[in-house]
């Protein structure tokens, strides 16, 4: 803010106002101005570093705050510590900084004058160290001490002497700088040249402000050896009075006493943080400075710790009466105690509900008041699910993979999407079929393969659960004894007390009683109390998704659906468990555990035994290719496939093993294919047509027989129902073929292997030979 000048000749007004803000400034003093044009003139103030440029180190807490650490557990800060945490070690400068009216002028203020009317000219004079400016035709004139509001109508007085019809505009350039010095407890003590505008609180920031160890209660200000201000920093922190808060001068002395008696509040407080006392405080006082008791504060008496003759500590309470009369002593500490959480009067209901939560307890209260019918167990996310299901969805889009397995995709969008909590069918689905394509799963992907629809389109509906059962069967109260404090558990029949109205399963339900309610993902029931839901797919009158009867097995469910197709193919079929695949997961990892503790054996052994590098490296490259195929191994999905161990010419639903039904079964019945598959090392890898009567012997001659890097030793059949027949058993060449068998012929994996040994041994006999005749010829010597 800058002083505008008037037209009114010989007079002066608009004086610039405003507050200034001290800094650190420039012990060099500053620069007198010439008598040059200017567009603006503002006030500035030339910023620098403080002449003390040493670093300040974290501070170490105090005994007390150790002492306070010890017995609470808690770090508390020194209250009002926090504000000079961000005082930066250096400065920018800060130009157009306003000057209030009652900034007095002093030694190295730079004055800008603008005379205009009978005369023009612009003077820019800086006040010397004698008080006095040099005006052109007046000379000296004394202008120290006056302040900045009286300065217009004084220099007016004075031109008025030389001039008449003049309008004088006064502001002021650059402001001097003064010099003062911060001892004692200080974080940066020295000497400080800052602004002529700067008050206390501005060299206390510049110094870093008090020490931990410092006092923030009694600041003094010394001025020619007299103690002209006490400043009392609570008064600025707790009810922002800087009436204290004098301006500067230069050569005032500033000392930080070290504090005076120190005592820390804690707890259910706004500001807990150790307290410097001043005087007489009680303990109400010092709840006051921190801030009060919180929402959470217990009741009226708080714990005092008190050091006891300079001896011990003692603990003592002061109640509501005591508090405002007990007065506060050095190392004291308070402790205001927080509300326990406990609801008085109040049950609790959670678990599987549609509002679970706290409910306001009454005389002769029972589970009917909270769970009143069959609704108040149905909950809010099965609705929210089952409201999804009416959304408006993409219609079917097609699939540019070009592979369809008849399951659902993990991007399933259909009516009837849902999802059990047991299991995730239609991930699981999805799985099952890329286990069976990539060959992952161990056992054969007929069924899936031959039941694949080729059309373009992905699946995208599925009938799974939207949320898991609830346990009819069990449900608990858990209740804390008033005598004992024992917890004890209540079980009830949540069926029979809601299903069946059965008032012996009404309990009385007591204050603080929490009441659970399960579902079937939460304790595992018997197969017979669980919805299952078993996915029949393929050569079936009626393919689809079932819920399985109480008691009903594969069987049962095959005659209730219609039974198959004539085209049914059931010796090619696949039926698959959730439960047996977690199993075939579980015991491929125990194997690749065990695998890779007997390759680390191995390994250490044959390093040890290695004479040459050669050895050294054939070992160190057999164990990366043993640890190559555990990782395979460990990548591997078994599809959790039942072998049915039925018959080639086996047909109709009696033929099939009664089994029970779990949730998230499958069976798939393919047709029955047409042609023979034989891979591997043959001339000509195909699938050939199914000839009936016809063995292994044959479809080679059909593929042109094995090549020369087939091993012969270790062909085998893949049959169509997951089976393996191998050489160990059999007599793979004349074993019979049926539709939707694969004959594999494997290659030689190392067919040096021989050779290699036969040369291993004629260099031993060979190294033999020559010790021999050797020895022979030191003998004859």
């Amino acid at each position: 803010m800058t002083g505008v000048g008037t037209s009114t000749p010989g007079t002066f007004s608009g004086v610039g106002t405003g507050i200034g803000s001290g800094s650190i400034g420039n012990q060099n003093g500053t620069s007198l101005g010439n008598s040059n044009p200017r567009t603006t003139s503002q006030p500035r103030t030339r910023e620098a570093q403080p002449t003390d440029n040493r670093s300040t180190l974290p501070a170490k807490p105090t005994e007390f705050q150790l002492l306070v650490a010890s017995t609470t557990g808690q770090n508390l800060p020194i209250f009002g510590a926090s504000i000079f945490a961000g005082v930066p070690s250096t400065f920018a400068p800060i130009d157009d900084v306003p000057v209030g009216p009652g900034y007095i002028l002093g030694p190295g203020d730079e004055l800008r004058l603008q005379l205009s009317g009978q005369v023009n000219q612009e003077l820019d004079i800086t006040v010397d160290r004698t008080g006095a400016i040099s005006v052109p035709g007046l000379g000296a004139v004394h202008v120290a001490g006056l302040a900045y509001s009286q300065l217009p109508a004084f220099l007016n007085a004075q031109l008025g002497k030389l001039y008449r019809n003049f309008t004088l505009n006064v502001n002021l350039g650059a402001l001097r700088t003064i010099q003062v010095f911060v001892t004692g407890a200080a974080s940066r003590p020295g000497s400080f040249s800052i602004s002529s505008m700067s008050t206390l609180t501005n060299a206390i920031f510049a110094s870093g402000g008090p020490l931990p160890q410092g006092s923030l209660r009694d600041i003094q200000v010394r001025r020619n050896n007299v103690v002209v201000d006490h400043f009392d920093l609570y008064d600025l922190l707790l009810s922002g009075d800087k009436s204290h808060d004098i301006p500067l001068s230069t050569g005032d002395v500033i000392f930080i006493p070290f504090a005076g008696p120190q005592v820390a509040v804690l707890g259910s407080v706004n500001n807990p943080a150790i307290y410097e006392l001043k005087g007489n405080t009680t303990i109400d006082d010092l709840l006051k400075m921190a801030g009060g008791e919180t929402t959470i504060a217990a009741g009226s008496t708080v714990r005092l710790e008190r050091i006891f003759e300079h001896s011990a500590l003692t603990i003592q309470d002061a109640n509501i009466d005591r508090r405002s009369s007990e007065l506060a002593q050095a190392g004291d500490i308070v402790s205001v105690a927080s509300i326990v959480d406990r609801f008085r009067d109040a049950v609790t209901l959670r678990g599987n509900v549609a509002n679970p939560g706290r409910y306001v307890w009454h005389e002769g209260m029972r589970l009917k008041d909270l769970i009143p019918n069959r609704d108040a167990l149905i909950t809010r996310n099965y609705w929210q699910k089952r409201n999804q299901l009416g959304r408006l969805v993409q219609d079917y889009q097609a699939d540019n993979s070009g592979q369809q397995t008849g399951t659902p995709g993990e991007q399933s969008e259909g009516a009837l999407q849902l999802k059990n909590s047991s299991s995730d069918r239609t991930a699981s689905s999805a799985q099952t079929a890329g286990a069976a394509s990539n060959g992952n799963g161990g056992g054969n992907s007929v069924a899936n393969a031959l039941t694949t629809q080729n059309n373009i389109f992905s699946a995208k509906n599925d009938v799974i659960l939207s949320a898991p059962d609830i346990d009819w069967s069990y449900a608990v109260i858990e209740r804390q004894s008033s005598a004992d404090l024992k917890t004890s558990l209540v079980p009830f029949n949540l069926g029979k007390l809601v299903l069946d109205g059965d008032s012996s399963q009404n309990l009385e339900l007591l204050p603080g009683d929490v009441v659970t309610i399960f579902s079937n993902a939460d304790v595992v029931v018997p197969v017979s109390q669980q919805t299952r839901y078993v996915r029949l797919e393929g050569e079936f009158l009626a393919s689809g998704v079932y819920s399985v009867l109480p008691g009903e097995t594969l069987r049962g469910l095959l005659h209730r659906v219609g039974g198959f197709t004539p085209d049914a193919y059931l010796y090619a079929s696949e039926f698959t468990r959730e439960s047996t695949r977690r199993v075939q997961e579980q015991r491929l990892h125990e194997y690749a555990d065990e695998l890779e503790a007997q390759v680390s054996a191995v390994t250490a052994s044959n390093q040890a035994r290695a004479v040459t590098p050669n050895d050294q490296s054939a070992a160190t490259a057999s164990a990366v290719d043993a640890r190559s195929a555990i990782a395979r191994l460990r990548r591997m999905q078994p599809i959790g496939r039942i072998v049915l161990d039925l018959k080639p010419d086996s047909a109709g639903i009696d033929s099939l093993p009664d089994l029970a039904l779990e949730d998230g079964d499958r069976f798939v019945v393919p047709r029955v294919p047409p042609n023979v598959s034989v891979q591997g090392q043959v001339y000509s890898a195909n699938a050939f047509v199914y000839t009936p009567g016809q063995h292994v012997i044959d479809y080679l001659k059909r593929a042109g027989g094995p090549d020369r890097q087939a091993d012969k030793k270790r062909m085998f059949i893949l049959r169509a129902d997951g089976s393996v027949i191998s050489r160990q058993y059999a007599d793979v060449e004349k074993a019979p073929i049926y539709p939707g068998d694969t004959i594999a012929v494997p290659p030689v994996i190392d067919k040096r292997s021989g050779w290699q040994r036969f040369a291993d041994v004629a260099s031993v006999i060979g190294n033999f030979g020559v010790g021999i005749a050797t020895l022979a010829i030191l003998a004859d010597q």
